[in-house]
């Protein structure tokens, strides 16, 4: 991935965080606000601008789960694994759309559009099992409507 500016955005987080303890973590946060995911590059440029070893950026960035490696999809599919959805049938709902989609837990399809995360509550027991697509919440979702769910945010980029 090419990312113009990339150095200048390093520059200007670098900077903003440069004097505080613990920076790299609130530079990789600033980083990946900004790109939705931090680059590889990113990362190099880090590196260089904090004086620290490649492999302390890696280290940070694998141990916490929040941080992304990879550009994340345009549509983050959010399934609830939380006692109430799971007692309800989440699991079937993320076989559902690992099999629709192609992709496991943490992974986006090929064309760039879904990426499949879960999480462990969305604050909606009483609507379980649920389902968010960008923060639109699907509530009681059947296995079968899995494919309903991801047609309506597919439709309009050119997919079935």
């Amino acid at each position: 991935m090419v990312v113009e500016n990339l150095a200048d955005d390093v520059k200007k987080v670098v900077e903003r965080w440069k004097d505080k303890e613990g920076n790299l973590i609130m530079v990789l946060h600033d980083i990946q606000d900004h790109y939705g995911y931090v680059p590889r590059e990113a990362a190099l440029e880090i590196s260089r601008q904090l004086d620290q070893p490649l492999a302390r950026i890696y280290e940070v960035l694998t141990f916490y789960n929040y941080f992304k490696l990879q550009p994340p999809g345009k549509f983050n599919i959010s399934v609830c694994l939380g006692t109430a959805c799971y007692l309800k049938g989440a699991a079937a709902l993320i076989e559902e759309v690992t099999r629709v989609l192609h992709i496991k837990e943490g992974e986006t399809t090929k064309d760039g559009l879904f990426h499949l995360q879960i999480v462990r509550c969305l604050g909606c027991c009483g609507l379980a099992p649920v389902i968010t697509v960008d923060g639109k919440v699907y509530s009681a979702v059947k296995r079968a409507d899995v494919m309903e769910i991801i047609a309506e945010h597919s439709k309009n980029h050119g997919q079935k």
